[in-house]
């Protein structure tokens, strides 16, 4: 099962995965509303509300799947969940000696650490607070090179240097409790939590050398993922996403949270009258350029020594809001920004991810690729080979213990 837990719902995708050609099927699918009170910018708040709603969204998906699971994987997104890629020099001892299995895992395991101090640091400097815990929860090698040369597999080699890039994903202890009740008050087998922003970025096939920007937007927030080069640099998030607008509505229309986002949701299909569109555009407006100055504040963060990407790839139900392409389109956020281009916007096919074929044909609409890419990288994680993947597993039980 793949289970996003988001802030306005929960999507539960039953996968059935076919160990053959390493690919998966959804054979069932469900989404159900959240309490407004249940989840606040995608952190749980109340986690036996949140796991009764995840049981009725589970019994619909295994009604439709004909089928019980009892494992699942989980992803989880927020302000504090951090994604970044690290690169480490490793000088070796004695260069001439070959490299062999022990010495690599013995280096990916100290980088491993670094990098934990290195993403603990900055979290106390984000959040004022000194000793924030936080836990490994995705990781995968973006580079490795020996004396400047690039490899991709270091065994056998001689040299003095090792570089090795790698991609981590953190989040705070305290979310991934929550998430680890909520599994538990279900009778699941949580084979893995994962960080949304990095499973829909290895779940869509990226052309023209692999750079893109990657915007989910969802109830609570917004997350933005950037690629450069077919390697995930680094994740990004804050807290402004479909519920917020939703609340202006209620505010300037004075009606109740489900009134405002019904009628926002009619607004987003072009089923209002051109009056009461205009008015609620221009009651969005602001709200559109706070939205966009987090997004330009985001990618400020990333490093500046090379060009942003000019392809921006959208999902998440809030992307489908009136506006948020075309201000994007604009180009005006990108003041300040290293582009060298107008950004060409895109919203993320459903039916484009990797490994994953719906067998329901209901998943077709922005909304649905977080929990499709979800079920996109269990498939991949569960059929994973290779030299580095049995290591980073490894790096991340050692660290989640």
């Amino acid at each position: 099962m793949a289970l996003d837990i988001g802030t306005e719902f929960v999507k539960a995708l039953i996968v059935r995965i076919d160990e053959n050609n390493k690919k998966g099927e959804i054979v069932g699918a469900a989404f159900e509303a959240q309490k407004i009170s249940h989840m606040i910018a995608g952190a749980v708040t109340d986690i036996q509300g949140v796991a009764q709603t995840c049981k009725r969204a589970i019994e619909a998906a295994e009604k439709e799947a004909k089928a019980k699971t009892s494992q699942a994987v989980i992803g989880i997104a927020g302000e504090f969940v951090k994604g970044v890629t690290f690169t480490f020099n490793y000088e070796r001892e004695d260069q001439k000696q070959k490299i062999e299995l022990p010495e690599l895992k013995n280096i990916i395991q100290k980088i491993q650490w670094k990098a934990f101090n290195k993403i603990r640091q900055d979290l106390a400097e984000e959040s004022g607070i000194s000793e924030i815990e936080v836990k490994l929860i995705n990781a995968t090698i973006v580079d490795i090179k020996i004396d400047g040369y690039q490899v991709t597999n270091p065994l056998g080699f001689q040299g003095k240097e090792i570089t090795l890039s790698v991609f981590n994903a953190y989040a705070p202890l305290m979310h991934l409790g929550a998430i680890n009740s909520i599994a538990k008050a279900l009778n699941l087998e949580l084979l893995f939590i994962a960080a949304e922003p990095y499973a829909i970025a290895r779940a869509v096939d990226i052309e023209r050398g692999g750079d893109a920007i990657f915007i989910d937007i969802g109830g609570g927030t917004t997350d933005i993922a950037l690629m450069r080069q077919g390697g995930l640099e680094g994740i990004k998030s804050f807290a402004l996403g479909g519920r917020a607008f939703t609340k202006r509505l209620c505010d300037n229309l004075s009606v109740e949270f489900a009134e405002g986002e019904q009628i926002k949701l009619k607004y987003s299909r072009g089923e209002i009258s051109s009056g009461v569109k205009k008015k609620i555009s221009d009651i969005f407006r602001q709200d559109i350029k706070v939205w966009l100055s987090g997004v330009n504040l985001a990618l400020n963060e990333f490093s500046k020594l090379s060009p942003l990407p000019s392809k921006i790839l959208l999902c998440g139900g809030g992307s489908s809001l009136i506006g948020i392409k075309k201000a994007l389109e604009s180009g005006e956020w990108t003041q300040d920004l290293p582009v060298l281009q107008a950004p060409e916007i895109n919203f993320i096919d459903p039916a484009k991810i990797v490994d994953i074929e719906d067998k329901t044909g209901r998943l077709k609409e922005p909304k649905d690729v977080t929990p499709l890419a979800l079920a996109s990288l269990s498939v991949q994680l569960l059929s994973e080979e290779g030299l580095f993947a049995p290591m980073l597993r490894r790096a991340i039980r050692l660290m989640q213990t």
